[in-house]
């Protein structure tokens, strides 16, 4: 595959190598790991703020590339690149979403076909709330709309539906300065997440 894409040079390290016997050093990056994901998941972004930090430290790009359909880890890398001083200039690459919206996942896969007919109601929703919001809505209003429409489509669990920050993720009750819609739900079994930028 990466030969068919054109790809010159391979580095491949081994976990050893990685991670050498005494390993025993953490990257955490507060505040905006706190929320939404983090609460879900607790030391998940310490874990992707350690791996990415070697990463970005062996390899000195001057541009790395990370996807916004999680855009609480993209957050996280920008934040820890900006404080550890790295030189790196990290960058969010768009969502790629199947023809009828739903962002692409691995975790689609797990839904049966009438959980992935109701499931493209999770970018639905975002979209309605974020028309709704720059149209003047009152944020609260527009993120209930969301959830009842979520609720009525089958989610079992709502995680959050939120406008936050779009650089600190701390949660926003009126509309300003640059924003993002972000969601986490439950369809059958299958937890999705998805998330797209609001403006005025």
């Amino acid at each position: 595959m990466l030969e068919e894409a054109g790809c010159d040079l391979l580095w491949l390290p081994q976990p050893a190598e990685f991670y050498p016997a005494g390993f025993a050093t953490t990257v955490s990056v507060k505040g905006v790991s706190d929320r939404w994901e983090g609460e879900a998941r607790p030391g998940h972004f310490d874990g992707v703020a350690t791996v990415v930090a070697k990463l970005l430290c062996a390899v000195r790009p001057d541009i790395a590339l990370f996807g916004e359909k999680d855009f609480q880890q993209l957050a996280v890398i920008r934040r820890m690149a900006l404080d550890l001083q790295l030189g790196i200039e990290v960058l969010g690459v768009p969502t790629v979403r199947d023809e009828d919206g739903l962002a692409l996942s691995s975790r689609n896969a797990y839904l049966s076909p009438e959980e992935r007919s109701n499931a493209v109601e999770l970018p639905r929703a975002l979209n309605e709330a974020a028309e709704a919001i720059s149209s003047g809505l009152l944020v609260s209003d527009a993120l209930a709309a969301a959830k009842a429409r979520l609720t009525r489509a089958g989610f079992s669990r709502i995680d959050y539906v939120a406008l936050v920050n779009a650089l600190t993720l701390e949660p926003l009750e009126q509309a300003g300065g640059p924003m993002r819609l972000i969601a986490a739900a439950l369809i059958g079994r299958t937890r999705l997440i998805d998330n797209i930028a609001v403006g005025l």
